[in-house]
């Protein structure tokens, strides 16, 4: 705790020295006054009571120019910015679970997502759930790469950068969307949200969505559908001049999934591109496995919460914000281990909890003191089957937690102005208890479950101290330059992989007294340190946001060996280092013709040299697996009157699939193009909009996701590749 005593002397002795100058200065320069007038599809973006940017938003008309995908997938929509790579094997957003992302090349489901600042994570895998929400409902996605304020409610952690969603809440006046799409693959996508604008006498505002999306897969047997979606938003004004808002969302897919390929069959690429898994039956359980019905996910997502604020006077304000989430989800897959088995995979997660904050404002600037609680119950289950048969074969995992999760997270910010210097710096304690868990074995005929001594886990406690810093400081009207910093991290996860090795060597781990504990007394959390300078050119025809980052990674996931029972398996015992620069910019060419322009230099490499089964493996300096050192986005926009046009092109460089460097995938270029005409005016309506998407143009083939742990050795990565040439085409009205 004498940290925190330290960082409280500094923010007091901040706020002192500021004390009535950010009013006295005649001299202020707000950068926000020069106005771009072409289409920014990117801002920087800061949080309420903030002064310093540290994140990128993307705006409503960013979203719309990311297309359809960009409707049901959080990540595609944010795929946009410079930092971020995103990789799916389908072109209609819908593959849940079967996409990757990395956040200057750290994996996504390492970060955190948050709707409204309140957090969105699960478990096996742990991280957001991307794919449970439709875009129409929110104004705009704000995300933050280094520093994460602290006032985000970022769940597991944040390692790998946090996403904002901001909720498109009810209008004051009525109003109805509707959408209908069509493409190749039979995909359907049809979207009405309507608005009740303000109810006669208690003003309050509804808006309810519906959405319902479908499509086949586009190779292999199978659909990635339907996707059932609907939500609701209240707005209720109160006497007091607050507002008290409720939203809630419901979200529901069926899908079948695609096959990953090995890194053999990636090298001939076009004699592989179109595998899939199989058809039918054909009672070889080793072919079974591969069976299209026997690989398909049933995922249903529950999520509800509320804004309460609670005005006390001009300079104080409490807002409440409980919530509520619940995940039943159900996957099976086939897998070639003990002589192949169809795997079931079960979700059951409940999460319940409350973010409370006191903003306050006085001359000086403002401060955020606040609390985020929350109680989680994940039960895990995973069954096995004879993919012959599909008699039942017992468990493949049964672990029940005697207790639920708990989180504990005070946070304070300060952000004030001395003329023409932004200041803020925020603090959060997160502190997680993870329960006891028992562990259960079951043998035939009956596989009566039967709690073992050595699959017991202890409760273990998780804490740290994540401070945030920023500054700002405006030269001109036109330039501004920045810096931040924070520490971020992430709670241990991949539980069910070391529960897996030991099931399936427990025999030898018994022998060597190695129990589960023993295991799971290696776990940790991975921390990050995250620094960032960069600078705002903006005039009245262009806009460059140049930012150079840096970062150091601690007590990473990594593979050991355990000579006592020759077998490895995870620990948080790596170390790496992260540096690059990235660039967001905006020209505008002519008053028609815009072009923006995003590219991105990422390294991320191991400190050392990995060890793996007594032999040392070649890491250190290499970049980490999945992570190209270079990638660019960019298009032109083109307006004439009612008719748009936007061509956008993405480079994704080289890269591996394993630690060592010896798998390497080739860098690719995509492109896409989308055309729309708007009819304004046009009858009863406001609007009326047909667009028209084109996605991976020139039909390239190409590798998408490496599905590897950043420390996966040769052979151990299976890839996915990416869709080809795909038409979609939406009508759509506002009214």
């Amino acid at each position: 705790m004498k940290f925190l005593q330290q960082f409280m002397v500094v923010c007091l002795v901040m706020s002192a020295l500021s004390a009535g100058a950010g009013e006295s200065d005649t001299d202020i320069m707000v950068l926000d006054d020069v106005v771009v007038t072409a289409t920014k599809l990117v801002t920087p973006t800061k949080q309420t009571n903030e002064t310093v940017y540290t994140g990128s938003e993307i705006t409503r008309e960013g979203l719309d120019a990311l297309g359809s995908k960009a409707a049901v997938s959080v990540y595609e929509a944010i795929n946009i910015l410079p930092g971020i790579s995103v990789e799916s094997i389908d072109p209609y957003g819908l593959a849940a679970e079967q996409k990757n992302i990395r956040v200057r090349g750290v994996r996504g489901f390492l970060g955190a997502m948050t709707v409204a600042g309140v957090p969105n994570y699960g478990g096996n895998p742990m991280g957001p759930r991307e794919y449970i929400y439709d875009m129409e409902n929110f104004d705009s996605i704000a995300v933050y790469k280094g520093a994460v304020p602290a006032d985000l409610g970022t769940g597991v952690g944040a390692r790998g950068g946090a996403v904002e969603l901001r909720p498109r809440w009810p209008e004051q006046k009525f109003g109805m969307n509707v959408s209908q799409g069509i493409g190749t693959g039979n995909y359907t996508r049809s979207f009405i949200r309507l608005g009740s604008g303000n109810l006669p006498r208690t003003r309050t505002g509804l808006s309810l969505s519906l959405s319902h999306t479908d499509a086949e897969k586009w190779k292999g047997p199978g659909d990635l559908g339907p996707r059932k979606n609907a939500n609701l938003m209240v707005r209720q004004p109160l006497p007091t001049g607050d507002e008290v808002k409720f939203w809630f969302n419901a979200n529901d897919l069926k899908q079948d999934l695609y096959r990953p390929l090995t890194y053999s069959e990636v090298t001939s690429l076009s004699r592989f591109y179109d595998q899939d898994y199989n058809t039918g039956l054909t009672g070889n359980k080793n072919e079974d496995i591969n069976y299209y019905r026997y690989n398909r996910g049933d995922y249903a997502n529950r999520d509800f919460l509320a804004e309460l604020p609670v005005t006390l006077s001009d300079k104080f304000r409490f807002m409440f914000k409980p919530y509520f989430t619940d995940e039943d989800t159900e996957i099976f897959q086939g897998s070639a281990s003990q002589g192949g088995i169809v795997i079931k995979r079960q979700r059951d997660i409940e999460r319940y909890g409350m973010i409370t904050r006191l903003d306050s404002h006085f001359s000086w600037g403002t401060a955020s003191l606040g609390y985020w609680a929350e109680v989680s119950d994940m039960v895990i289950r995973q069954q096995n089957y004879d993919p012959v048969t599909f008699a039942f074969k017992g468990y493949g995992m049964y672990m029940k937690s005697e207790d639920k999760g708990m989180v504990h997270s005070p946070f304070l910010k300060l952000a004030g102005s001395i003329g023409r210097f932004d200041w803020q710096a925020g603090l959060k304690y997160f502190h997680y208890t993870d329960p006891a868990g028992q562990g259960y074995v079951a043998s035939a005929p009956d596989y009566t479950l039967t709690a073992a001594s050595d699959l017991f886990r202890e409760e273990k406690t998780y804490e740290e101290i994540l401070p945030t810093l920023g500054a700002a400081f405006r030269l001109t009207h036109n330039l501004e330059l920045n810096a931040s910093y924070g520490r971020n991290q992430i709670r241990p996860y991949a539980y069910v992989p070391l529960v897996n090795i030991y099931n399936q060597n427990r025999a030898a781990f018994q022998a060597a007294g190695v129990t589960l504990n023993d295991m799971f007394s290696g776990y940790d959390m991975e921390i990050s340190d995250n620094f960032e300078v960069g600078a705002r050119f903006r005039y009245d025809r262009f806009e460059v946001v140049p930012t150079l980052f840096y970062s150091r990674h601690q007590n990473l996931l990594t593979t050991v060996y355990d000579p006592r029972v020759n077998q490895s398996y995870f620990q948080n015992v790596g170390d790496a280092t992260g540096y690059g620069v990235e660039i967001e910019s905006n020209f505008l060419i002519t008053d028609h013709l815009n072009l923006f322009f995003n590219p991105c230099y990422t390294a991320l490499t191991y400190d050392d040299d990995l060890v793996f089964q007594g032999a040392v493996r070649n890491t250190k300096d290499k970049q980490v697996l999945d992570t190209p050192e270079w990638t660019v986005k960019t298009g032109l926009i083109y307006t004439w009157k009612d008719f748009e046009v936007i061509p956008m092109v993405r480079y994704l460089g080289t890269r591996y699939g394993d630690a060592e460097h010896t798998e390497k995938i080739d860098d690719y270029v995509v492109a896409d193009l989308k055309m729309g005409y708007t009819f304004n005016n046009f009858s009863f309506l406001d609007k009326l909009k047909l667009s028209l998407e084109l996605t991976n143009l020139f039909d390239k083939e190409y590798v998408s996701v490496i599905n590897a742990m950043d420390d996966s050795r040769a052979g151990s990565t299976s890839y996915y590749v990416g869709a080809p040439f795909t038409a979609l085409m939406t009508v759509g009205f506002d009214f």
